[in-house]
């Protein structure tokens, strides 16, 4: 049994369920109990979203099978992944943990393309309601952006993540509505010096479910 989990930023007030006590590990050949699937994913996802440095600019996911987690996705920055890593492996129950996560390019010319992506998109009068900081200038502390928007991002909850490798660009998360998620992807194409935009962004609407036709 294999479980695949992404982790959906848009999904505000997740809580998470009191973590059940580990069960004994099945006999070989045996599928992992479902119950220690949903502990041990409650856990790594509670895990990496808490990290410091997992921010707007990352996006990871995992699997879980037989008791090992598998990371995947992208960090922007190096300690990220090793990060990630780590409180993945103090979990309860977690025997390996494979990490595939991909460190993205150390790019000035990218780092430049995530800071005007996410105007973009953040400050757009439509998905600013998206921006933990909304009302707060983009630009506030120069000083900071000087640095590169990348070793100093945006601090907060943001439900789309906005990953750059050699010029394109990647939209995951969660926005509320079909509308949101075309206005995202039509921002970010218009950005100077992106070169191509995948928009992976779910829509939370479409998990709602449909009232028969009468």
């Amino acid at each position: 049994m294999r479980l695949l989990i992404g982790l959906l930023f848009g999904l505000a007030g997740f809580v998470y369920a009191q973590q059940a006590a580990q069960p004994a590990a099945p006999a070989a050949g045996q599928p992992m109990p479902e119950q220690a699937v949903i502990r041990i994913a409650q856990a790594v996802q509670k895990a990496i979203l808490t990290l410091p440095n997992y921010g707007v600019f990352d996006e990871i996911r995992f699997g879980i099978k037989d008791y090992n987690v598998t990371l995947n996705g992208y960090a922007s920055r190096p300690t990220l992944k090793s990060s990630a890593e780590q409180v993945v492996k103090r979990i309860e129950g977690v025997k390996e943990v494979i990490n595939n996560i991909e460190v993205l390019p150390l790019s000035p010319a990218d780092d430049a393309v995530r800071a005007r992506v996410y105007v973009a998109i953040y400050y757009n009068p439509v998905l600013s309601r998206y921006n933990p900081n909304r009302g707060v200038p983009a630009y506030s502390s120069p000083a900071r952006w000087a640095m590169g928007i990348t070793n100093d991002p945006p601090i907060g909850y943001h439900p789309i993540h906005i990953i750059v490798k050699n010029g394109n660009v990647i939209l995951t998360g969660v926005v509320a509505n079909e509308g949101d998620r075309n206005i995202a992807n039509i921002q970010a194409n218009s950005v100077a010096g992106v070169f191509s935009v995948d928009n992976q962004l779910a829509v939370a609407e479409s998990a709602k479910p449909k009232k028969a036709k009468k």
